[in-house]
């Protein structure tokens, strides 16, 4: 059956905190803590896309590569995150917003990791701004519900918003461990559903059609936080050849508001 991409049962994604985060990274030259003109365009583009009204808080944090001193890469990353709250203000965003900024020095990378070296310092000479934004409302859309049931059709869409990961990780924490179990009991009941189990993010650069996963630091959190859903249900014994697992990055809006795009969905592609 060809599949649909709207068909879905929803397990919309928050994060712990009960606060969604929405994360923009600027990378910079060697030794170099300034800007050039289109990452500061870029950097109040990526703010000035977000709902001001859920705008809570804004935190930034700066790092360098593994060269140098420990008391020299501090004061660089330093410098890199000042360097971004300046060039936020003088965007128009509000400094009484702006609750953190840290300089947090270098990141080492292993002794025995040789293999592009320079492309992994280059991604850690950077500055992460993480924007904290204030719990989404409720939104009912027709068609959607907020339990799996009997006569379902190709179509219908159940969502869930206990699905909880830490700010760019695609890890499955206690809590959205426990949602996921009742969502497999349910799946075990009704094993005519065949589903593949879809990532999304949002509130990446246009550009960027993925989010970064902290843990691999490649662009691939949607995929890896739609394959945790993915081995979590084969653990508690859901067949594989009842699902697939497939990361859309930001490629897949609701038509809500990019603030509802940050999901993981189980699409039906079979009854």
């Amino acid at each position: 059956m060809r599949l649909l991409p709207f068909l879905a049962i929803f397990l919309f994604v928050s994060f712990v905190h009960a606060q969604e985060e929405a994360v923009h990274s600027v990378y910079f030259e060697f030794d170099k803590s300034d800007l050039n003109v289109k990452q500061g365009d870029d950097l109040i583009k990526f703010i000035r896309a977000i709902d001001s009204t859920r705008i809570e808080s804004i935190e930034i944090f700066g790092y360098t590569d593994d060269i140098g001193k420990d008391a020299y890469n501090f004061k660089l990353s330093s410098k890199r995150a000042s360097m971004i709250q300046q060039k936020m203000i003088d965007g128009g965003i509000k400094n009484k917003i702006i609750v953190t900024i840290e300089g947090k020095g270098r990141i080492l990378i292993d002794d025995d990791v040789v293999e592009n070296l320079p492309e992994k310092r280059s991604k850690n000479r950077r500055v992460d701004l993480v924007i904290n934004l204030k719990p989404l409302p409720k939104i009912l859309i027709p068609g959607y519900y907020n339990s799996i049931q009997k006569n379902h059709i190709v179509g219908d869409h159940i969502y869930l918003d206990n699905i909880l990961f830490e700010r760019g990780s695609s890890k499955l924490d206690f809590k959205s461990k426990s949602s996921l179990d009742k969502i497999a009991k349910l799946l075990m009941k009704y094993k005519n559903l065949h589903f593949e189990i879809q990532g999304h993010v949002c509130c990446t650069p246009q550009y960027q059609k993925e989010a970064i996963d902290r843990e691999t630091r490649k662009r691939e959190l949607s995929n890896n936080r739609a394959q945790s859903v993915y081995k979590y249900f084969g653990y508690k014994k859901i067949g594989k050849n009842r699902m697939t697992f497939k990361g859309y990055g930001n490629t897949v809006p609701l038509g809500k508001g990019t603030e509802y795009d940050r999901r993981v969905e189980l699409v039906i592609t079979k009854i």
